[in-house]
């Protein structure tokens, strides 16, 4: 079985500076022979507050030839509880009404695919813990099923025991507790996005991958990170036991260049940047 991994597509009706490459990539995993589509998150632009942008990215999702799974991203859904738009009720609500839910699993012979919510990781609240309920469930019922993981933001950026990286990663005690379950389960592979990176490890038996974004790369806005800038997709190879994922450069890309266009895209952050730094 095939899947390819899509990432951080900032689709939008308004803000059209992406839609050229979401195009290619529909072409690309054509040709690719894909029997499943996993989108690990940001979806859209500002799906946060736009319902137009869900709407719009759902459509073109639909068009796709093969079936597609989907985990929310920060854009999709807010994020952290003191950032300008925090995950609320009533942007999960919107995602569950014209997505549809924001965590999942989907079994596919001798393989369990699980979508997290990683946007409501760190919360300490109901929310949370029902999806950590979940998922020890979902596990804890996959009838041998080997497992991987879904979801939009890293386990880390640098280490495996780094701190609090604030916007970048899963916060240190949620991510303890996912560690624990995945070495109780033997994962085999957790898949994120959201850093615009791509780059593939291993930590405590569990495949780790970063996937490109189809979107922008992001120049000196930023700090450097582990992998390599690029855009494109993440080919997924399932076998009876093990899992291949090769990371793919789409040369049909537009690398776009976030640094140029942010005040255009996201002027809330813009506004935050030192000057130096637009």
């Amino acid at each position: 079985m095939k899947i390819v991994q899509i990432s951080d597509t900032h689709l939008s009706p308004s803000k059209t500076h992406f839609n050229d490459n979401w195009e290619s990539i529909a072409r690309w995993i054509e040709t690719a022979g894909a029997d499943l589509v996993v989108h690990t998150g940001d979806l859209t632009i500002d799906g946060a507050d736009c319902e137009k942008d869900m709407t719009f990215a759902m459509e073109l999702m639909r068009e796709l030839p093969v079936p597609v799974l989907i985990v929310p991203g920060n854009h999709d859904v807010g994020h952290l509880p003191d950032s300008d738009q925090p995950v609320d009720a009533a942007r999960l609500a919107r995602w569950r009404k014209l997505v549809g839910p924001d965590y999942w699993v989907s079994d596919h012979g001798n393989w369990r695919l699980i979508g997290l919510n990683s946007l409501i990781l760190g919360f300490e609240n109901a929310e949370e813990e029902r999806q950590f309920d979940w998922l020890e469930e979902t596990l804890a019922n996959r009838s041998g099923r080997r497992v991987a993981i879904f979801a939009h933001k890293p386990l880390f950026v640098d280490d495996p025991a780094e701190g609090d990286t604030g916007y970048w990663s899963v916060r240190p005690k949620p991510r303890q507790r996912l560690y624990d379950l995945m070495a109780q389960h033997d994962v085999a592979l957790h898949a994120s996005g959201h850093l615009h990176w791509a780059w593939k490890g291993r930590h405590a038996g569990t495949d780790l991958l970063w996937a490109p974004p189809t979107s922008f790369i992001i120049d000196k806005l930023e700090r450097e990170m582990p992998g390599e800038r690029l855009v494109g997709a993440v080919l997924h190879r399932l076998g009876e036991e093990h899992i291949d994922s090769e990371i793919v450069a789409v040369p049909e890309l537009t690398p776009h260049i976030f640094d140029h266009i942010i005040d255009e895209i996201y002027p809330r952050a813009a506004k935050r940047l030192p000057e130096a730094a637009r």
